[in-house]
């Protein structure tokens, strides 16, 4: 059995975009000049994978970094090296495309480029195999997903109040919300901030998790203070408070506060997550598998965070983090983005894919019986999307 063919579609979307109220910190707002800080930081375009073999096999993967970068990564780079090739040679594979991408890779969207393709041939190997990727990654590890609600964008605080009410109702016991004041505004921006949180914790009590996002938006000197003023509010934790190329600093403030400090959105590689490690930068890793490396290098993140007692909860819902939630003991739950409409980006996954895990009562369910990822492109419903191939 060999790669027959690779094709990459670029979903871009045409359709109508929620922008009220949805304003929160990013790395761009800490500069002066800036109309939209967001700007950046929205993405209205996902990249899908098919990876087919000459016996009819055909594995998907996703981009939704960078995905016209990413597209073009694999198109002009990637893909040679895997036509003619076994989809069963995962390990191989990976490294293969890990090491000819060095010299201009490691991080980013080459990463991305070479996540998608990794996934696309574990979805592969389920199918071949008649197993889900879970199975096939260690195994079902829990007897379902507990999942924490991941939206409340907004800063209008009678609306986070409704949003935070309506999904504890829902029966979800942890949600995140975002900071929604940038460093720019200073301690004012601080103090609302602050209220942000104990809206939230006044809304649904002790019993449900919460968590505050910062998306790499302040600098060490806010982030130690802020870290503080939070502290009344029993945090589950503080998420991406600085760049995170950082380190050192997230070092400092883990050794500061007793709220525990979570990242690695941005990170890659098992090498970048294991400079994390050796820094006793964080408590809780937040890859997503469709960044990070794929389902081959998710793996050996996993374990080496199981050994050193940090947990994982990877960035995103979506199926490829959901199989590596299920099949390992580091991963306590999942995110999940409910489906909406189209506001930041991270929704668009709902909009492309058929098999998406559906959240209720706040937990979530893999079927032990489909093989692969368990999704299928969507036929119809597209005709906001334009779809380059």
């Amino acid at each position: 059995m060999k790669i027959k063919s690779i094709r990459t579609k670029l979903y871009q979307w045409n359709g109508p975009v929620k922008t009220t109220d949805t304003v929160f910190a990013t790395p761009v707002s800490l500069l002066p000049f800036q109309v939209d800080a967001q700007a950046a930081y929205r993405f209205f375009s996902w990249l899908v994978v098919e990876v087919e073999t000459d016996e009819g096999h055909i594995g998907y993967g996703n981009a939704g970094l960078s995905p016209d970068v990413t597209k073009l990564i694999i198109d002009s780079k990637l893909k040679s090296l895997l036509i003619g090739e076994n989809p069963m040679n995962t390990e191989y594979l990976y490294e293969k495309m890990y090491r000819s991408s060095v010299a201009y890779g490691r991080k980013g969207s080459v990463i991305a480029a070479i996540s998608a393709l990794d996934i696309a041939l574990w979805d592969i190997k389920g199918q071949i195999t008649n197993q889900p990727v879970f199975m096939l990654l260690g195994g079902r590890t829990k007897e379902y997903i507990p999942t924490y609600y991941s939206r409340l964008y907004t800063r209008n605080l009678d609306s986070l109040q409704q949003e935070a009410a309506h999904y504890k109702a829902e029966g979800f016991t942890g949600m995140k919300l975002r900071c929604g004041y940038p460093l720019t505004e200073g301690i004012a921006g601080m103090r609302k901030n602050v209220e942000m949180v104990k809206v939230v914790r006044d809304t649904v009590g002790d019993d449900v998790d919460i968590m505050l996002e910062a998306y790499m938006g302040f600098n060490y000197a806010y982030a130690k203070q802020f870290l503080k003023e939070l502290e009344p509010y029993n945090l589950r934790w503080a998420e991406e408070l600085l760049l995170p190329d950082e380190i050192h600093n997230f070092a400092k403030l883990k050794q500061y506060t007793d709220i525990p400090l979570s990242g690695g959105e941005h990170e890659y590689t098992r090498f970048g997550f294991y400079d994390l490690l050796k820094a006793d930068a964080l408590d809780i890793f937040q890859f997503d598998t469709n960044r990070v490396g794929g389902f081959t290098e998710a793996q050996k993140i996993c374990n080496l965070a199981y050994q050193h007692g940090v947990e994982v909860i990877p960035h995103g819902g979506q199926m490829h983090n959901l199989h590596v939630v299920m099949s390992s003991f580091a991963s306590p739950m999942a995110e999940y983005f409910p489906q909406t409409e189209i506001e930041v980006g991270n929704e668009m996954f709902w909009y492309i894919f058929d098999g998406e895990a559906v959240a209720e009562n706040g937990k979530l369910q893999l079927d032990d019986n489909k093989p692969g990822m368990g999704l299928t492109l969507k036929t119809e419903g597209l005709e906001h999307f334009k779809i380059i191939e």
